[in-house]
């Protein structure tokens, strides 16, 4: 290897080791500016939405959107150059946030107003859970995303039931209620009794017959019970992921970028690379 690809994969690892990485002062001084940049941006963004801060200051508004999506492009870039397998970066979970992060300034030239899109950025401060290092809660969110995972398919059973539910008394109630009280239509109906199932009850439509009243309160009395399938459905995988809880690293790939790696990892468990 020439002594210039030696400078470069050196400047790679380095650049790897301040971008990726909050286990050094160089990283973490770069994730504390980077998310201070990122709330500043959103902050000016959601400012510029406002009618008359934009016309007082919509110049300083634009200056500074371009300077950051600048600054955030550069930043894409570089981490695309410093990762070993730039393509496996660019389609993980934070490589679309931090793409969609600057596109709608880009965008905004060819369609005015989209830039208002880019309170998207806001999502790239889920990096905070490693900037300063809480591991215990990148844990956390893990044995949450492994409980969800586990109670899929049953929650996609319970949904179905419900939405099985709320067919049959939306039809039920299209036909005992009659057009002028608001039932127009079995699809209206339905909404009703997803309206009233979940508790919610706008009042927007409601029913008159005493017929009608009476399916709307069991609608109520069912909806309360109802309501707890799923959490105790999650409660039991979340005390099955406690179980098998295991401790979670802020080690980052170098390879492809991934995190969430056991603390005693010696290789990337989603692409096989060495960390």
């Amino acid at each position: 290897m020439s002594t210039a690809d030696n400078k470069n994969l050196t400047l790679r690892r380095r650049l790897h080791e301040i971008i990726f990485e909050a286990d050094t002062p160089a990283g973490k001084r770069f994730d504390v500016l980077l998310i201070v940049s990122i709330v500043l941006s959103v902050t000016a963004v959601m400012l510029d939405s406002v009618q008359s801060v934009r016309n007082e200051y919509g110049g300083i508004f634009f200056f500074f959107e371009w300077g950051f999506t600048l600054l955030f492009t550069a930043e894409y870039f570089l981490r695309l150059y410093c990762v070993g397998r730039p393509r496996l970066y660019a389609t993980s979970f934070y490589g679309v946030v931090d793409l969609l992060a600057i596109l709608p300034t880009y965008i905004s030239l060819i369609l005015p107003g989209s830039q208002f899109l880019l309170v998207i950025r806001i999502l790239r401060v889920l990096r905070i859970f490693r900037v300063f290092k809480l591991v215990q809660y990148l844990g956390e969110v893990d044995f949450l995303l492994k409980a969800l995972r586990a109670s899929g398919r049953k929650i996609a059973v319970f949904l179905f039931t419900v939405l099985t539910l709320v067919t049959i008394f939306g039809s039920l109630m299209y036909i005992i209620e009659d057009a002028k009280n608001g039932f127009t239509s079995i699809p209206r109906s339905i909404y009703w009794a997803i309206v009233t199932l979940t508790t919610v009850g706008y009042g927007d439509i409601t029913p008159r017959t005493e017929i009608g009243q009476a399916l709307a309160a069991m609608i109520m009395i069912f909806g309360y019970a109802i309501i707890a399938v799923p959490t105790g459905i999650v409660t039991v995988e979340m005390a099955q992921a406690f179980k098998e809880k295991e401790t979670i690293s802020t080690q980052s790939c170098p390879q492809c970028s991934a995190e969430g790696h056991d603390s005693d990892a010696k290789f990337c468990k989603f692409c096989g690379s060495a960390l």
